[in-house]
């Protein structure tokens, strides 16, 4: 197999400019340092780039999209539900919130806001009276915001559920360096994508009690760690394969409910890298608002990964919001 430029791949379109200039040049490295077999890397390049990675996740986390700012979840009934920091709302915000910012209907085409008169509600910084929210499963998914405070629709097994966000939560300033296993190029391994014959639906548990997941794997990818094989069952995601995936680590070094970790998704018959040094935690180790999916029984690997991401759990937070 040739030596491609994925050996340093970070997931560009999340990097600022700065970032792709050095990504270029660890690529570079990395791709004159590779074997026929993509094992020999360049031991200071590959470290400087697993320490890129570990930034520029960092900044994702603490970014608008990150999970830090999360500060609430609400499940949606059927009819209206009033909004407010008012105790009486159906769906209590924070104090920073008018007491009735407005009404949410359920309607057959999705979650219609109505603001109330006077109330500043905003998409896309133009205030808003009344707008149909479009879910995280649509094409473009609409984001309203009230001064600190934005939420959005999520779409999760035919429910549907407001997520509050605070772009000024405490949390955001207050979180520490985050804690990794010693970088490691032995957690950099080739792995084999066996395709199933059709790719399959699959149910997968999620953090929140009677809620599934149904992500389509394209087969299960076979992998060795210290000659030892070992398999795990792949999620489609776009040009990528996705993993939710536990080890001897979780629940004493690592999260419990598993971590995840994106690979290339390779050529009919092709390889593709696994590195585990990018294996990190999902939203749900974080605060109670997310609806992250946890790591199957058949994805529990019979060994310790002592790379990527640990887990503190004094780092989760659970605001003062209802959910």
């Amino acid at each position: 197999m040739q030596c491609p430029q994925r050996c340093a791949k970070t997931r560009v379109a999340d990097m600022g400019s700065s970032a792709r200039i050095l990504l270029a040049v660890l690529t570079t490295g990395l791709t004159a340092a590779c074997s026929p077999n993509e094992a020999e890397i360049d031991p200071a390049v590959y470290t400087a780039n697993i320490e890129e990675w570990r930034t520029q996740h960092m900044q994702r986390l603490k970014g608008p999209n990150g999970y830090l700012n999360l500060a609430g979840l609400f499940w949606l009934r059927e009819g209206s539900s009033t909004l407010g920091s008012a105790p009486d709302s159906d769906i209590v915000l924070p104090a920073t919130a008018a007491p009735r910012v407005g009404e949410l209907q359920l309607t057959e085409t999705g979650i219609v806001l109505t603001v109330e008169r006077g109330i500043d509600v905003r998409y896309e910084e133009i205030p808003v009276r009344s707008i149909l929210i479009a879910d995280d499963t649509t094409k473009h998914p609409v984001t309203i915001t009230h001064g600190s405070l934005a939420w959005t629709v999520i779409k999760r097994d035919n429910r549907y559920a407001l997520r509050l966000r605070d772009y000024e939560h405490p949390a955001i300033e207050a979180f520490p360096p985050i804690e990794y296993y010693p970088i490691d190029p032995a957690y950099r391994v080739t792995a084999i994508l066996r395709k199933f014959a059709q790719p399959k639906i699959l149910n997968v548990d999620t953090v929140i009690e009677g809620l599934g997941w149904m992500p389509e794997s394209p087969g299960t990818v076979v992998f060795e760690i210290e000659g030892k094989s070992h398999e795990l069952e792949a999620y489609a995601s776009g040009d990528e394969l996705f993993f939710v995936f536990g080890d001897q680590t979780s629940g004493r070094e690592t999260y419990p409910a598993g971590r995840f970790l994106y690979a290339d998704l390779p050529e009919d018959g092709g390889s593709t890298i696994l590195d585990f040094n990018k294996a990190y935690n999902p939203p749900c180790a974080f605060n109670d608002f997310a609806t992250c999916p946890v790591a199957a029984p058949q994805n529990r690997l019979a060994t310790r990964i002592e790379a990527g991401e640990k887990f503190d759990p004094n780092v989760h937070s659970t605001p003062d919001t209802v959910h």
